[in-house]
């Protein structure tokens, strides 16, 4: 392997790795948002009401105001972070264009940092600068990949169809039973879902899966109960 390799070559490749991952942990997210979201609305209407038709309406209320808000933060979150990532990328070529002795220093400054003499940093450091300057310059300083940045129309779509999905499985097991069944098979799908969420998030980060499982079982059980108690006393206040 190269001194280029080492210190330029691959990282893009680790960058892309980790917006990767990024991407699937919001959508493991998005997911358990409206898996518990909507389990908690339908939970709560079933308890007032064995007509499948406000279950129905609430259900789908909650799913599109749960969808549209996921997008719609993340769309201005991911918006935030690109213009505050411009500003800076904008702010390191006017530094590269006015001051390179010193940019090409600071480089030499950071690689020499990281354990290389200060022979092989500033010979590193000239080899990338004349490769692309502008992006070395970014990954190294900044840890922004100039040719990668945040999109977030890709953001907001990813959490729609994310908190959508998992809308759709609380109150797909709430409508399609019996009306008998309808709460224990919604508990158990939720539960269920909620584990697969949690496993899939640990692994992801590449942690342990049962601490992040049992949060997720148990706060989603927390949601449900709650919402079906507040559906039995408010329809009966009501009622």
């Amino acid at each position: 392997m190269t001194t280029d390799d080492a210190v330029h070559g691959h990282e893009p490749h680790a960058n892309n790795l980790a917006g990767r991952l990024n991407w699937l942990r919001a959508g493991v997210l998005g997911a358990n948002d409206g898996i518990v979201s909507t389990a908690g609305i339908v939970v709560g209407v079933a308890a007032t009401t064995a007509a499948r038709g406000p279950v129905f309406t609430a259900g789908i209320a909650g799913l599109a105001a749960g969808a549209v808000s996921m997008a719609l933060g993340e769309y201005v979150s991911v918006s935030t972070q690109r213009d505050t990532e411009a500003a800076l990328l904008a702010k390191e070529r006017w530094e590269l264009d006015n001051e390179p002795v010193a940019e090409l220093a600071e480089l030499a400054d950071i690689y020499e940092s990281k354990g290389m003499s200060r022979a092989t940093a500033e010979q590193a450091a000239a080899e990338v600068s004349a490769k692309d300057a502008f992006a070395a310059h970014s990954e190294s300083e900044l840890g922004i990949d100039p040719h990668d940045l945040a999109n977030p129309w890709q953001a907001a779509f990813s959490s729609a169809v994310s908190f959508t999905v998992g809308a759709l499985l609380p109150l797909a097991a709430i409508l399609l039973p019996p009306e008998s069944w309808r709460i224990p098979v919604t508990f158990v799908t939720v539960v269920v879902a909620l584990a697969l969420t949690g496993a899939m998030g640990a692994y992801l980060g590449q942690s342990s899966p049962w601490r992040p499982t049992i949060r997720m079982v148990i706060g989603g059980s927390l949601a449900m109960a709650v919402t079906y108690g507040i559906g039995l006393l408010v329809g009966t206040a009501v009622g």
